[in-house]
C-alpha cells in the first residue's frame, strides 16, 4: 500500500509517500481501507515534535525521532478483513474512528475500541472531519466543562475544528452560546447555531460582565486572567489550544489556568481526545447528535492524497475555518 511516512522530525515536506506493507490486523483488530481522513494540529504537532516538552513524557512524542511513523489520527473507510476474535464489525462495513496514526495510509489496522459504524447520511469525508475535534469537543463541554442546560458558555475560536463542533454541541444540550470569531467567519458560526457572536476584531471581548459558566478556549489569543474575570464565581475554564511554540505552548496554559484557580470556586481543565478513556462510546454519543440532525460537519477545503502535505501546510498557518478533509482514492 501507499502511505506518507514520517522518519524524522520537520516541516511538511518530511512526509514521504512510499509503498510500504500492508497492516495485519492482530487480536480484536480490523483492517480498514481509508477513504478519507484529516488534518489536525496534533498530526503537526507530531510532525515537528512539539512542544519539545512533550518529548520528555512518556508515551509522547519519541525524544530523538518520531513514535508514530505514519500520522492521521482521523480516518473512515470501509473493513475489509477481522484479526482473531472481533465480532463486533463486518468485512464491507462503513466505520470510522480515533487513532494514533495510520491515517495518512491507504490501509491502517484499528483497535474495535476506537471505531464507530460510519454515521448514517454521512460520507466517508465527512466521517473523517468528525473524531478528534468531536471528541475534543464533547470532552470539554460535557466533562472538564460540566456544561448544563441553560448555562452560558463562551466558545473562544468557534471557528476552528474544536469551535464548530462545540458551538452545535453545546447549543444541543440546551446551553446559550456565545461564540468568538473574527469578521470572515462571522457567517460561518450563525450557520452553527450560535446565539450571541463576538467579532473579536470589532467588540469587547471577552467582556467586563461575569457571565460564562463555562469557557472554552481552543484559541489562546486572550489571557487566562482575562477569561477568569469574565466567568461566574463558579465558572469552569476549558483548555482546547493555544499558539503552539518550539518548548512548551500550548501546554503550559492549562497548568496556568490551574495554578491561579488553586484556592478559587473557580476551576480550569483540559479537554483531551488524546487520552480520553472511551473513544468507541464518545463516538456513538456524536453518531447520536449527527443522526438527530443536532450535529453537522463543517468542511472547508478537500485535498486529493497526493496532496496530503499541501494540507498539512495549511492546517498548520492556524487560520483556517472548520476542517481540512483529505480523500483517499
Amino acid at each position: 500500500m501507499k502511505a506518507f511516512v514520517l522518519r524524522s522530525y520537520g516541516p511538511p515536506d518530511v512526509l514521504e509517500l512510499r509503498d510500504v506493507a500492508d497492516p495485519v490486523p492482530g487480536p480484536g483488530e480490523v483492517l480498514v481501507r481509508v477513504r478519507a481522513t484529516s488534518v489536525n494540529p496534533y498530526d503537526w504537532h507530531l510532525m515537528r515534535g512539539e512542544p519539545r516538552v512533550a518529548r520528555l513524557m512518556p508515551g509522547g512524542l519519541g525524544l530523538r525521532r518520531p513514535a508514530v511513523d505514519i500520522l492521521g489520527c482521523d480516518m473512515a473507510g470501509e473493513v475489509e478483513e477481522l484479526g482473531p476474535g472481533v465480532t463486533d464489525f463486518a468485512v464491507g462495513d462503513n466505520v470510522y474512528g480515533l487513532l494514533v496514526g495510520g491515517g495518512f495510509g491507504e490501509r491502517v489496522a484499528v483497535p474495535v475500541d476506537r471505531l464507530a459504524p460510519l454515521p448514517e447520511g454521512l460520507s466517508h469525508e465527512e466521517a473523517a472531519a468528525i473524531p478528534m475535534a468531536g471528541v475534543t469537543a464533547l470532552d470539554g463541554l460535557r466533562n472538564a466543562g460540566r456544561l448544563q442546560p441553560g448555562q452560558t458558555v463562551l466558545v473562544n475560536g468557534a471557528t476552528g475544528g474544536v469551535g464548530t463542533f462545540a458551538v452545535q454541541l453545546a447549543k444541543a444540550v440546551g446551553a446559550h452560546v456565545v461564540a468568538v470569531c473574527g469578521t470572515h467567519n462571522v457567517d460561518l458560526v450563525k450557520s452553527l447555531g450560535a446565539d450571541e457572536i463576538i467579532d473579536y476584531r470589532r467588540d469587547e471581548y471577552p467582556g467586563r460582565v461575569r457571565r460564562y459558566d463555562v469557557v472554552l478556549d481552543n484559541a489562546g489569543a486572550r489571557s487566562v486572567s482575562a477569561h477568569l474575570r469574565a466567568m461566574t464565581p463558579n465558572g469552569i475554564f476549558v483548555a482546547v489550544g493555544g499558539p503552539p511554540g518550539r518548548w512548551l505552548s500550548p501546554a503550559d496554559r492549562v497548568v496556568k489556568a490551574q495554578l491561579r484557580t488553586r484556592f478559587a470556586s473557580q476551576s480550569a481543565a483540559l479537554a483531551d481526545a488524546v487520552n480520553y478513556k472511551d473513544k468507541r462510546a464518545a463516538l456513538l454519543d456524536l453518531n447520536g447528535y449527527v443522526e438527530a440532525g443536532r450535529l453537522r460537519p463543517a468542511i472547508h477545503r478537500r485535498y486529493t492524497f497526493d496532496d496530503l502535505p499541501a494540507a498539512v501546510t495549511y492546517q498548520e498557518t492556524g487560520r483556517v475555518p472548520a476542517k481540512v478533509v483529505v480523500t483517499v482514492p
